[in-house]
């Protein structure tokens, strides 16, 4: 049952979160802050997973529903914690009034958490008077956020799932936010309020979709996420121009969002497969997977420049092989440890570790330049990543 005190229980949990978020620097604008300190995100969120402690039997991780009426205490502790918290899985809709732990699946819709809300809106240089059109509703607490910020008449969000989206609305207008809402694919924008001072997206495209800069007025700006098919991320603020091209530099840290749906990764089949067809010799790799795949900064900026030289690319370990497969070309490749090094083996008209490596070595020999000194240039039919110190690095086309 929902305690008759849950209101009191979360403006004290909303005014620690604030506080912690506020000495961490999140909230040095007190407009920010104070939208923080209003927005209940708890009305937001009546249900979402958690993870449990340990994996399944197969190694998959279990999901637990957390729901008021379930776990009131754990419930509202993670509303008001600084963490994303996931609401969907594969597309489908949890009934929260009898949820059902998952084992593993995708996940497909969520609550950022709420210092990267925060941290969306102001990277975008987000102030009053801005018409803003945001990209992936969500739960709607970010749409909260910039409501309680602006002013809901001059905010846009759009949803590609209508039930999330329905969820969304109810609980924006129950707290008294009145936002344009639509539900619409944020590949092609929203036209019929265009053109807007700023755009953000709180998905990843493979590339800056067109309509986007032909909905942002000349000055203004549009900060998204650009990922693809090896799971590499950048965030990127564009500024738009009047001849409707952008340009823009990637952003520190790391920071993923989920795929726009149309964008997501294909289905490649059996590694195995694609392995059998490829030459009986190898040659020594002159990097281990391991320089794209680790826990660490530099691994998560190096995956997205590896993503750049093979955007078609995915990849995927079974046993000890590691595997890229490319579904649009039909190259494929695997790495597998020998003796104390890395053994390499490719097919098809594009070595895609030959790629890798060479954009490894690029990134060396210019001294392992931080992200921010990247700039990207997007132009009519496509776009491109360019460094003083490197050669230009083509993403796929828009």
């Amino acid at each position: 049952m929902m305690p008759a005190d849950v209101e009191t229980d979360a403006e004290r949990l909303r005014e620690a979160m604030t506080k912690a978020l506020a000495e961490d620097g999140v909230l040095a604008d007190p407009g920010w802050r104070a939208a923080v300190e209003t927005v209940p995100r708890h009305r937001f969120v009546p249900g979402f997973y958690l993870p449990a402690d340990e994996r399944d039997g197969q190694g998959l991780t279990v999901w637990e529903p957390v729901t008021a009426e379930h776990d009131y205490g754990r419930w509202l502790a993670a509303a008001y914690a600084d963490t994303t918290l996931i609401t969907q899985f594969d597309g489908d809709e949890p009934d929260w009034k009898q949820p059902a732990v998952r084992h593993g699946g995708a996940p497909t819709s969520s609550s950022t958490l709420p210092s990267l809300a925060v941290r969306m809106w102001a990277d975008a240089d987000v102030e009053e008077g801005h018409t803003v059109l945001e990209i992936g509703t969500g739960t709607g607490y970010s749409t909260a956020l910039v409501c309680e910020r602006l002013g809901s008449v001059d905010v846009t969000s759009i949803e590609v799932d209508p039930h999330r989206l329905e969820q969304a609305a109810s609980a924006l207008y129950g707290c008294g936010y009145t936002p344009t809402l639509a539900v619409a694919d944020g590949l092609y924008g929203y036209w019929p309020e265009a053109k807007f001072d700023r755009i953000v997206a709180a998905c990843s495209f493979r590339a800056v979709p067109p309509a986007l800069l032909a909905q942002t007025r000349p000055g203004g700006k549009i900060l998204l996420t650009l990922s693809g098919w090896l799971y590499g991320y950048a965030r990127v603020l564009l500024t738009v121009n009047g001849d409707g091209t952008a340009e823009g530099h990637l952003l520190g840290g790391t920071v993923s969002f989920m795929s726009a749906r149309t964008h997501a990764a294909p289905a490649f089949g059996n590694p195995a497969h694609w392995a059998a067809g490829l030459p009986d010799a190898g040659r020594a790799a002159r990097y281990s997977p391991e320089r794209v795949t680790a826990a660490t900064q530099e691994s998560f900026h190096l995956r997205f420049l590896a993503q750049c030289a093979v955007p078609d690319a995915q990849m995927t370990t079974v046993g000890e092989t590691v595997h890229l497969v490319d579904v649009v070309t039909g190259s494929a490749a695997t790495l597998t440890p020998r003796e104390g090094r890395w053994e390499v083996r490719e097919g098809g008209p594009v070595h895609l570790w030959e790629r890798v490596e060479a954009v490894l070595s690029a990134y060396d020999e210019a001294g392992r330049p931080e992200p921010e000194t990247f700039t990207l240039h997007v132009y009519d039919g496509g776009q491109h990543l360019r460094h003083p110190h490197l050669p230009g690095l083509p993403l796929p086309r828009s």
